[in-house]
């Protein structure tokens, strides 16, 4: 009964991703000449339209390119010139460039208005458990602790790790549960799942009669070691028990490459590997639930264009972004390329802005999960319906 739920999944890489070792700018020899130790060679790039090309370690995103699933958006960022980590991911997250006083996130804004779904109506998920739009998994981040970008009015829950609750015993570390309302406010409960009374309490319940201990992913779905593929498992999970969830939130760090960034090998490289291998095996692990997916991708800046002293770079401007789903229009690079000889650097230094992160969320905001309303989502942004016509 009802429309489908939509789905909304943003993952933040912290500490400033190296975009211009990310999507490779393999046609412009400007790039090579300010980059002489850590450029991606040209027969090692991945080629994408004969301009473009991934990073080697990132070969699983090549069939969601191909099949037409994935959408990059390159030079795309914020407004604001700083070089603050803190103060950018503050801005990402609050959606508000500049302004330090926002109280709460635009992905919690984002929930406000939409358009009643399936989980509006009295249906029940495979556990038997009845879901409304207030499904206690309705808006979650898998984290220790609620990140800036969901804080707000809306309900939303942090799950750590969903094997830390019990189920039958099986796992000698994990925290009792038991369906009495005290057991809720047990302290080391609270440690794996943040939230706020009945919410809580609703979730632990529903996650008892999921049993996570006894999850296998899709056959095709290889998730990495590690706390990022860990949370993407549990986000499918939580998506194919059929919870409620609308929008998530997950982060990956180890971004932050001042020193011995590396090239087809290093650093980056085996960041990148663990980044898309986990987003490409939950993508595989979410089969036809993909169809109503959306995974949009975002780090608080860029790095500068030439490489520093120490075979690293250093905090810059404009990156690149990642859009994932089914109604994605893929396989093709958006956003209006500005260049790296030496009449364009921002700064003097950096990739120039020429796509503000919010106008990508924008769309997929209003376009895909119906929220009209963006003067809420995100106030004080302008340039609101120009759309890169990323979805279908």
């Amino acid at each position: 009964p009802g429309l489908r739920t939509k789905r909304l999944v943003v993952i933040f890489q912290r500490g400033a991703a190296d975009g211009l070792n990310i999507v490779v700018p393999h046609g412009e020899p400007s790039y090579y000449a300010m980059r002489p130790s850590i450029n991606i060679p040209k027969k090692s790039v991945l080629d994408l339209d004969g301009f473009f090309g991934l990073h080697p370690a990132m070969a699983s995103f090549q069939p969601l390119w191909q099949q037409k699933h994935l959408a990059i958006v390159h030079a795309a960022g914020s407004p604001d010139p700083t070089r603050s980590h803190f103060d950018a991911q503050d801005f990402m997250e609050s959606g508000t460039p500049g302004v330090k006083v926002t109280d709460d996130g635009w992905l919690n804004r984002a929930l406000r208005d939409l358009p009643r779904t399936s989980t509006s109506t009295s249906t029940t998920n495979s556990a038997g458990i009845s879901l409304t739009d207030k499904s206690a998994f309705r808006a979650i981040a898998l984290g220790p602790s609620l990140p800036r970008i969901l804080s707000g009015k809306e309900p939303a829950v942090a799950v750590n790790n969903l094997n830390d609750f019990s189920v039958g015993g099986k796992n000698p570390n994990a925290v009792p549960m038991s369906n009495s309302f005290e057991a809720m406010y047990d302290h080391s409960v609270d440690t794996v799942l943040h939230g706020t009374g009945q919410e809580t309490f609703d979730a632990v319940k529903t996650l008892k009669a999921a049993d996570p201990a006894r999850y296998t992913p899709a056959a095709n779905a290889n998730y990495p070691k590690g706390r990022f593929g860990d949370s993407l498992k549990q986000l499918a999970q939580l998506i194919k028990a059929n919870l409620g969830v609308q929008v998530a939130f997950a982060d990956i760090g180890g971004w932050d490459h001042h020193v011995n960034e590396g090239s087809t090998q290093g650093q980056i490289a085996n960041v990148l590997g663990d980044f898309s291998q986990s987003i490409s095996a939950f993508w595989n692990d979410l089969g036809d639930l993909g169809e109503d997916t959306v995974v949009v991708t975002m780090s608080e800046f860029g790095r500068t264009a030439r490489e520093n002293g120490n075979r690293g770079t250093d905090h810059g401007h404009a990156n690149v972004m990642f859009v994932l789903g089914g109604p994605v229009k893929g396989g093709r690079v958006y956003g209006r390329w500005p260049g790296l000889d030496q009449s364009h650097p921002y700064e003097g230094r950096d990739l120039a802005v020429t796509t503000d992160f919010r106008l990508v969320l924008s769309e997929v905001v209003s376009r895909y999960l119906g929220n009209k309303d963006l003067k809420t989502v995100f106030p004080g942004f302008e340039n609101q319906s120009q759309f890169l016509k990323l979805l279908g």
